[in-house]
C-alpha cells in the first residue's frame, strides 16, 4: 500500500529546539523522526511514500535529494574516496513530494494528494511524529475484512497527568494516572479506503467533520493497542527518545529485530467489529 505522511506542520512546541528545522526533521540519533517512521513502514513492505509538505518543505526535499547513505549504513572506503555500501536504507523507496500548503489542515493535506492515490483501493496514512512497535501486518490483516472506510490506532495516553473523579461539590472520589484510566487517544497509523475522499469537504480538518460523519454511518474503527507508542511533541519528548536510542532501548526499530515484526500487546478490534468482518467475509 502507498503511505501518506503528514509532515507540513510547524511543530510550535519544538520551536525552542530550532526554528530552522521543521518538526519531522528533528533528529533521533543520526536520522530525523520522519526517517524512523518511513523506515518502520518500509520494514513491512510499504515503500511507496507520499509526503504532504508545508512548513519548510525545502528542508525535507533537500534532505532526501542529498541523502547520505553512509550515516546509518556500514560501508567500505577505498582509494581515498571510493565508497562501497554494505547495505542501504532507501534504494527501494519511492517518495512523492507534494506541497500541500503552509497552514493547511490534515484534511486539506489529505485531499490535496488524492490524485497521487489514483487506482489505490486502500492506503495507509500517518503523522510524521509518532513511533510504535505495532505489528503492522497483523493490524492490516485485522482491518481489511471489516470493509470500514477508516481505522486508526487507539492507545493509552503516555503523559504524566492524572484523571480526577469528583462529585458536584468538588469532593474528590478518585485520582489515577491517565495511563491507567479508561481514556484512549487517536495515535494515527490510519488505514483508509479510497472512499475517505467522499467524506471530506473543502476546507475541513480530518478528525472533526469527516470523522463525525463516518461515526454516524458506522464507518470508523479504533484499533486498540497496549504496546509501545509515543509521539515527539515537545523537547522533553525528544530528549527521552534520544536517551532511549543511545541506550539501545528503541522499540520502534522493528527492522533491527530477528524473527519478528513487532512487540507489545494488541487488543485489536471490538467483538462487534470482528463479527461484522466475519459476516462480510462470509457474504463475499
Amino acid at each position: 500500500m502507498k503511505v501518506v505522511l503528514f509532515c507540513g506542520g510547524q511543530g510550535m512546541r519544538l520551536r525552542d529546539y530550532s526554528e530552522l528545522t521543521p518538526k519531522p526533521m528533528v533528529n533521533i540519533g543520526y536520522r530525523p523522526i520522519l526517517w524512523h517512521v518511513m523506515k518502520y513502514y518500509a520494514h513491512f513492505g510499504h515503500r511507496d511514500f507520499i509526503l504532504c509538505l508545508g512548513y519548510k518543505a525545502d528542508v525535507i526535499k533537500n534532505y532526501f535529494r542529498h541523502y547520505d547513505e553512509t550515516v546509518s549504513n556500514d560501508f567500505v572506503l577505498s582509494e581515498g574516496s571510493k565508497i562501497e555500501l554494505l547495505n542501504s536504507d532507501i534504494d527501494d523507496w519511492r517518495i512523492t513530494f507534494v506541497d500541500t500548503g503552509i497552514s493547511a489542515s490534515i484534511g486539506q493535506r489529505l485531499a490535496a494528494v488524492e490524485p497521487y492515490l489514483d487506482g489505490e483501493e486502500m492506503f495507509l496514512a500517518n503523522y510524521a511524529d509518532g513511533l510504535t512497535d505495532l505489528d503492522l501486518d497483523r493490524y492490516i490483516e485485522d482491518v481489511v475484512p471489516t470493509a470500514r472506510i477508516a481505522t486508526f490506532l487507539c492507545v493509552r495516553p503516555t503523559n504524566t497527568f492524572h484523571v480526577v473523579s469528583a462529585v458536584d461539590e468538588g469532593l474528590v472520589t478518585g485520582i489515577a494516572p491517565v495511563s491507567e484510566s479508561d481514556v484512549w487517544i487517536n495515535a494515527g497509523y490510519y488505514v483508509f479506503r479510497r472512499a475517505i475522499f467522499d467524506w471530506i469537504k473543502e476546507g475541513e480538518d480530518l478528525v472533526t467533520e469527516p470523522f463525525a460523519r463516518l461515526i454516524g454511518r458506522g464507518q470508523l474503527l479504533a484499533y486498540r493497542y497496549t504496546g509501545f507508542w509515543t509521539a515527539m511533541d515537545t523537547f522533553k519528548d525528544k530528549e527521552t527518545l534520544d536517551s532511549r536510542y543511545v541506550r539501545g532501548d528503541a522499540p520502534w526499530e522493528v527492522w533491527r529485530r530477528n524473527g519478528g515484526n513487532g512487540g507489545g500487546t494488541s487488543m485489536g478490534l471490538s467483538a462487534e467489529a470482528r463479527t461484522a468482518a466475519s459476516e462480510r467475509t462470509d457474504r463475499a
